[in-house]
């Protein structure tokens, strides 16, 4: 869904559902591949899988110092 932010510009609003499904879709679901996936940048898939992380959807496993993030 778009939506205006504060200077009228249309920004593309992301659902937990995107991030979701982007994790079940992957073999291996880095942050990076999931940025990918959903179609946003790295920094906002970071926010958001941490965000999911804290309300317990998701888990997330430190692999070679990056984060694989699992379907709890």
């Amino acid at each position: 869904m778009d939506k205006r932010d504060d200077e009228g510009q249309f920004k593309k609003e992301y659902f937990d559902e995107d991030f979701l499904s982007a994790i079940d879709g992957l073999s291996v679901a880095s942050t990076q591949k999931v940025a990918d996936e959903v179609g946003c940048s790295y920094d906002l898939a970071y926010r958001r899988l941490q965000d999911l992380e804290a309300k317990g959807d998701i888990k997330r496993e430190e692999v070679g110092g990056s984060f694989v993030w699992l379907i709890d």
